[in-house]
């Protein structure tokens, strides 16, 4: 037998040893000893760690490479995290299977912490945040001792509280990674990814000054070339932001002369064309140095955004139709880069909706937008709502822009007015013969799967394109409008005094023009030439003559219309779009027009707060404008100290508990305690906001007690201690109207009020109303416009997934300004106690309960309610139905709405109100009282929410599941 060489046989010696200690080992692992401890110490970190570490970096660096980088925005700061998908990732999963083997098998080695900041990181990685905070958090607590370990987790943590949008827990996790920086080994304690993370969140709070700060601090301390060269590029993008462009010039050329990638290189000489104004003394033309660029066959990938560049010279210049050429152009030259493609509909967009206004194209084009652009995309979420909600916004702006041409027209003098308005008439037919030419040369049929063969037109989303909503744009409505008018005028010249039949005393000379049957007008004598006019533009032209505010009260309406409108575009851009710098404009529109408006102080409120961000200048001058002009109001006090809106909130909602006690003493007949507990409560809540409730709760009791002169002073007392109260007092006035006009009845009753049913308070029998006589006079609703306050929202009726997620009250224990914003959707009780599982509520919904939501339908379209549901299947509503009924008899009187109750399963109850025959109808009726439901609703804030249903789909709300599939439903298809 031919032995082993002796060095063989002692190598075979000692490997046999080594498994036979190995064996031993692992026959006792659970005893704790320092031969095991080194064992799992040494299998833990260079087996099971270093292997899950590797899947995560090679995971990065295959997100980076893929990451849609947006370079006509601020780049990403870190391009290594993808959007959730619901499908798990195998080398994510498979990272987090060898850190749970650390944590629950190696459970002696020093790297359990390790295994925890990998699994928080996988989940980041996949997208999961919220369950990657807990890890980071996890980790932070419990091994508090190691530095390193915790420093990175609080850098984790911190990205991702920025993909939550929790800016405020985002800030302090910052900071206290900042206090752990060691001056003496920066690298070691990760100064570079803390400055970096602290960037990211300064570009999220668009607070640039610093962001520019941070990205040089992040350089400096950079060891990874790929992401330093980033960074230099976004701080070459911050200093064009901070007006610094020598500055973001030489960074960029830093860029260009680097190895960065072609993209990244060719996009930084991209900006120094755009930003360069004179080299070597001569001026140059940057359009024609981005002109040289497309003649180089090595750009060919990139004109797409060489013609944007070139667009947006154009539209720098004010040349709007050359830059709308150049940014199809470079719709139509994209090759690879999708969301390049995207950013150019979305400009396309924005030109037809802000310059054109052109909304049914602007649709067309924001929908192509977001086909295009990867929902990672920078402003991806603030497009898709703006896109969700540009009927109303196109709504606003159309109301603005009306009444502003109907002022203008009135203030001119008759003839100049009647040729505006001819060259009104002829421009709009012109427009309309294009319009219907595009459409009879249109070739192809128009459906949701077709793409038209220019690769500039917007995709058709829907199979036809809308008409605008605005009136005189309207053929329909115009045409039915011109029937209409002459159904009861008969032939009428667009005249002077056209009302009257004949005008031989009118001192107007008698037009032998008439209107023929076909709705053109006969040419007059000695004017031949004349083009006779269409019946949709003799209706055009009619419509804007009866719409004209020629008196000061006219013009008074016709000015509210307008404040509302920018009121509600402020409020909509704030609430519903969170887009702050639009919000602004409309805001700060709104002072300058109307400098006098009697919502100044909670303009300047919303205005301090929108330039907190942005420009703390401003923000700062808001803020003193209120503290000096306004000290007593809200607005003042909530800046002054924090926790007023709380400690208000805390007051009121106290205040509702025993105000629905005086309410049940109220409904038993119990008048007198009902009097004696009011005149209590309003002694320990003198300065409540629903003191005027209260106040009239206690009057109508004594009224059902006493005769007509104490009521008719306590009635009185309400309109002169509320003037303003936008609930109470427009009812109490209704009844001084009212017995003023039937004072001699009313007087012989031996009490005022004898009616039984607490919710409703008529002052004769409800017949009565309907019976005109001399002392009795029928009730006419008032067609005055509603100025609702500054605070009013729209989003109730075009829910979003933000505001789905927004908390009603009191968030986090910090104040959400209470008194400024008004209540919002809130998340169904169910969702509300983890936030993972509040996170992926819309995916559980879309995937398990499909089956759910079929069963709704928009059958029903003649049968609308306004809902209020109530996520307590236990509170009294009776006081909250009674303040809808208060807001009904003041604005709706002589309709007829009701308000019902309804039970949803055990835990919820659904006021409905109605019934409405369209949703026009039902939208107009909640915009009015949503503003108003905080005062009327007598139950918790976070407990209600509000929507439009039809009685079909109303009949089908079983139980909270049902409720909650049902605003899933709303959201996607009203």
């Amino acid at each position: 037998m031919r032995q082993l060489p002796i060095s063989s046989a002692n190598k075979s010696g000692k490997y046999l040893l080594l498994v036979l200690i190995v064996i031993a080992a692992g026959c006792s692992l659970e005893k704790k000893s320092g031969l095991n401890r080194s064992l799992q110490n040494l299998t833990a970190h260079y087996n099971i760690l270093f292997n899950a570490n590797e899947l995560l970096r090679v995971k990065q660096e295959t997100y980076a490479a893929n990451f849609p980088d947006a370079y006509t925005e601020l780049l990403n700061v870190y391009p290594d995290t993808a959007g959730q998908t619901g499908t798990p990732d195998k080398d994510l999963e498979l990272a987090i299977t060898k850190a749970n083997t650390i944590i629950n098998i190696k459970e002696q080695s020093h790297y359990i912490g390790d295994a925890y900041l990998v699994l928080g990181k996988a989940r980041y990685l996949e997208g999961n945040y919220f369950d990657a905070v807990e890890y980071f958090n996890y980790v932070i607590r419990s091994f508090e001792n190691e530095t390193a370990l915790t420093q990175q987790a609080r850098i984790w943590k911190g990205r991702a509280l920025l993909y939550l949008n929790n800016l405020p827990q985002t800030k302090t996790t910052i900071d206290s990674a900042l206090q752990n920086i060691d001056p003496k080994k920066p690298k070691k304690s990760f100064a570079a990814d803390v400055y970096a993370t602290r960037l990211q969140y300064n570009i999220n709070t668009q607070n640039y000054a610093d962001a520019e700060e941070d990205a040089k601090q992040a350089i400096a301390y950079s060891t990874v070339k790929k992401l330093k060269l980033r960074w230099i590029f976004i701080l070459a993008q911050l200093q064009e932001l901070n007006l610094k462009p020598a500055d973001a010039y030489n960074n960029y050329t830093r860029i260009v002369q680097s190895n960065a990638s072609f993209e990244m290189a060719f996009n930084a000489n991209l900006n120094r064309i755009r930003i360069q104004d004179n080299r070597d003394g001569i001026k140059l033309s940057k359009i024609d140095l981005l002109r040289k660029l497309l003649k180089n066959s090595d750009n060919g990938d990139f004109n797409d955004q060489i013609y944007y560049q070139i667009a947006a010279q154009y539209f720098a210049a004010g040349d709007i139709d050359n830059a709308l050429k150049n940014y199809k152009l470079s719709v139509r030259h994209s090759t690879k880069n999708q969301n390049q493609k995207g950013v150019s509909y979305l400009r396309i967009a924005d030109i037809n909706f802000k310059n054109k206004a052109d909304y049914g194209q602007a649709k067309l084009y924001y929908d192509s937008t977001l086909t295009y652009l990867a929902p990672s995309y920078p402003g991806y979420q603030l497009i898709l709502k703006k896109s969700n909600n540009l009927q109303l916004l196109a709504g606003l702006l159309e109301t603005i822009a009306r009444e502003d041409t109907l002022q203008v027209l009135a203030s001119l003098d008759e003839k100049t007015r009647a040729a505006r308005i001819d060259s009104m008439a002829a421009r709009k037919a012109k427009q309309e013969k294009a319009a219907a030419e595009a459409t009879s040369n249109t070739t192809e049929p128009l459906n949701n799967n077709f793409i038209s063969s220019d690769p500039d037109s917007p995709l058709p989303q829907n199979a036809q394109k809308t008409a605008s909503s605005f009136y005189f744009y309207n053929n329909a409505a115009v045409s039915q409008g011109y029937t209409s008018f002459k159904r009861q005028w008969g032939n009428r010249k667009l005249e002077d005094n056209w009302r009257r039949s004949k005008r031989s005393n009118s001192g107007i000379p008698a037009n032998t023009g008439s209107v023929a049957q076909n709705g053109t007008a006969d040419k007059p004598a000695g004017q031949p030439g004349k083009a006779a006019d269409s019946a949709s533009n003799q209706g055009y032209k009619q419509q804007l003559v009866h719409d004209l505010p020629l008196t000061p009260e006219l013009l008074k309406q016709s000015n509210i219309r307008v404040y509302n409108a920018y009121l509600d575009l402020g409020n909509l851009y704030r609430d519903v779009l969170e887009d702050k710098k639009e919000a602004i404009a409309a805001f700060e529109k709104l002072l300058s027009r109307f400098p006098d408006n009697p919502d100044k102080p909670a303009i300047y409120y919303n205005l301090y707060r929108l330039y907190a961000d942005i420009d703390a200048t401003k923000s700062d001058s808001y803020k003193n404008r209120i503290l000096k002009e306004y000290p007593q109001t809200v607005f003042a006090k909530i800046i002054l100290d924090p926790e007023y809106g709380k400690k208000l909130d805390d007051a009121n909602a106290g205040f509702n508990v025993f105000y629905n006690q005086v309410y049940d003493l109220y409904t038993k007949k119990q008048y007198t305690q009902v009097i004696n507990d009011a005149d209590d409560l309003l002694k320990r809540y003198p300065d409540s906001r629903f003191a005027a409730q209260l106040y009239y709760l206690k009057a109508i009791a004594a009224g059902h007690q006493e005769t007509l002169p104490p009521f008719l002073a306590d009635m009185q007392r309400i309109v002169d201690k509320y003037p303003d109260d936008p609930l109470v007092t427009p009812l109490a006035k209704q009844h001084l109207a009212y017995i003023e006009a039937n004072k001699a009845e009313v007087a012989a009753r031996p009490v005022v009020l004898a009616g039984d049913d607490p919710n409703e308070i008529p002052f004769t029998p409800p017949v009565a109303y309907q019976i005109q006589t001399e002392y009795r006079k029928a009730f006419i609703p008032s067609q005055e416009e509603y100025r609702h306050p500054v605070n009013a929202p729209l989003n109730g009726l075009s829910p979003t997934k933000s505001q789905i997620n927004t908390q009603l009250g009191i968030q986090q224990g910090k104040l959400a300004d209470n008194h400024i914003q008004q209540p919002a959707y809130q998340l169904p009780q169910a969702a509300q106690a983890n936030p993972a599982d509040s996170a992926n509520a819309a995916a559980k919904v879309d995937i398990k309960d499909q089956n759910i939501l079929s069963i709704f339908s928009k059958r029903d379209s003649d049968n609308y309610y306004f809902a209020i549901n109530v996520t307590t299947g236990t509170t009294n509503l009776a006081s909250s139905r009674f303040g809808i009924g208060q807001f009904n008899r003041t604005h709706y009187g002589g309709y007829g709405f009701r308000h019902q109750l309804v039970n949803a399963g055990p835990d919820d109850q659904i006021i409905y109100v109605g019934r409405f025959y369209s949703l026009a109808d039902v939208r107009k009726y909640a915009k009015g009282i949503i503003p108003l439901l905080p005062d009327i609703m007598k139950v918790p804030r976070d407990k209600y929410s509000f929507f439009i249903i039809t009685k079909e789909n109303l009949d089908k709300l079983a139980d909270q599941k049902t409720v909650d599939s049902y605003i899933e439903y709303y959201q996607k298809n009203y």
